[in-house]
């Protein structure tokens, strides 16, 4: 399995960094975010495999946050643990009533935090996947392993959802606007050229393979991937 990414979103720093120091030898890759909005970000760039969340930011409260994540199609499913001040009962539920799936109080021992992080991950990713098929290339979505004409690829994870977006939508064609709520998710405000800057690494990509020609732009409207060409798409 490929490296699992923990978002971190603490406006501690001492927190942080002693999260990181208890994460030092596991196989995590570690992102941080210090308030909503910059998490939001980091979401939507990387979309990580678990969120560790503090209920008190500034701004936006962890739980506000939260109650958008689980609202979002993109965002929905990844699977977040609490972390706070807040002890008492009454709050613990109301956390896993909008949507959290552990939660860990403060002081907390980072060899626990670890234990239940493994334990989340172990349940809401068990080890099975799909392979998806589109004209040479193949996706195994278990391991995240890409190939064209059995030669592997490098993707970036935006790149990766895009390609699975449009694999599992072949010969539609889709705005900038519902491709950013497919793949980034309508609680993430990215602007609508972003789309155009991950398409084009996407086709770099493709193009060491000479695929390039799949992903297509259909002029005032958008994009979609076809393995058929006409005059008014081009790659």
């Amino acid at each position: 399995m490929n490296e699992q990414k923990i978002l971190i979103i603490e406006d501690e720093l001492a927190i942080r960094e002693m999260i990181k120091f208890a994460f030092i030898n596991s196989k995590f890759m570690l992102l941080e975010a210090e308030h909503a909005e910059q998490a939001q970000h980091v979401i939507a760039e990387h979309k990580p495999d678990l969120i560790l969340l503090d209920w008190m930011l500034p701004g936006m409260s962890g739980l506000d946050l939260l109650k958008r994540l689980r609202k979002d199609e993109l965002t929905k499913g990844i699977p977040v643990i609490m972390l706070t001040a807040r002890g008492n009962e009454a709050d613990k539920v109301k956390g896993l009533d909008v949507g959290a799936d552990d939660y860990v109080s403060k002081p907390f021992s980072p060899r626990e935090l670890l234990a239940r992080i493994k334990a989340l991950l172990r349940r809401s990713y068990p080890e099975h996947g799909e392979t998806l098929n589109f004209a040479q290339i193949k996706m195994d979505t278990a391991t995240h392993r890409v190939t064209i004409a059995d030669k592997s690829i490098s993707l970036g994870p935006t790149e990766y959802k895009l390609l699975h977006f449009f694999i599992c939508n072949p010969e539609r064609v889709f705005s900038r606007g519902q491709l950013l709520d497919n793949v980034w998710g309508g609680t993430v405000y990215i602007e609508d050229r972003t789309v155009d800057v991950h398409i084009r690494r996407l086709r770099k990509a493709l193009s060491k393979h000479d695929s390039d020609d799949l992903i297509q732009t259909v002029r005032g409207t958008g994009y979609r991937m076809s393995a058929y060409h006409d005059a008014e798409a081009k790659g």
